[in-house]
């Protein structure tokens, strides 16, 4: 009996293991990726099928495959062989740490207050191009984010807001000199 709950035991942590392991796998490979497509050689963003890799995990070694590319349709039949750059460091190509890395150290180019953690569920900060338009993060197409990253500059909520407004709304904006 004693030697069954011991096997028992054994068996129910190495399940739970697993289930961690795998677990871990869908969480570094979930999310926007971006990497450089082997055929043209220019940025693509991808999704992976996170949660089939996390499941064939459980079986051996994760499979992946993509779930989402910006190149198809067009390219849909192509040999995925951009994965190997995922496989290789899944996290220094995902999209929400690129991003967050750029906020580092930055402020906002409005109000000047310096951008802590990030809270992309609430109140995300935004981008300011050169024609002054603010935008959110979800209007940047993925193929374009590095070309992005080198061209805007960073801007608060709070400022995005308010000059989405003034853009939008210039008539109901009164500009006040400040003493």
């Amino acid at each position: 009996m004693a030697y069954a709950l011991l096997v028992l035991a054994a068996a129910l942590v190495v399940v739970i293991f697993e289930l961690i392991r795998s677990l871990g796998i869908y969480g570094n490979l979930r999310g926007n990726h971006i990497l450089t497509c082997p055929e043209n050689q220019q940025p693509a963003g991808v999704r992976v099928a996170a949660g089939k890799a996390a499941i064939a995990s459980l079986a051996g070694k994760p499979h992946l495959q993509l779930s989402e590319c910006t190149r198809w349709p067009e390219m849909a039949g192509c040999g995925q062989e951009c994965l190997p750059q995922i496989e290789q460091s899944p996290k220094d190509c995902l999209v929400s740490i690129l991003v967050n890395r750029w906020y580092e150290g930055k402020k906002c180019v409005y109000c000047h207050k310096p951008f802590g953690e990030i809270h992309w569920h609430d109140h995300p900060p935004a981008l300011v191009d050169e024609h002054r338009k603010t935008l959110q993060w979800n209007e940047v197409p993925l193929e374009n984010l590095e070309q992005t990253l080198a061209t805007h500059w960073p801007v608060c909520w709070n400022c995005h807001v308010a000059e989405s407004f003034r853009r939008l709304h210039p008539e109901l904006v009164t500009d006040r000199l400040r003493h």
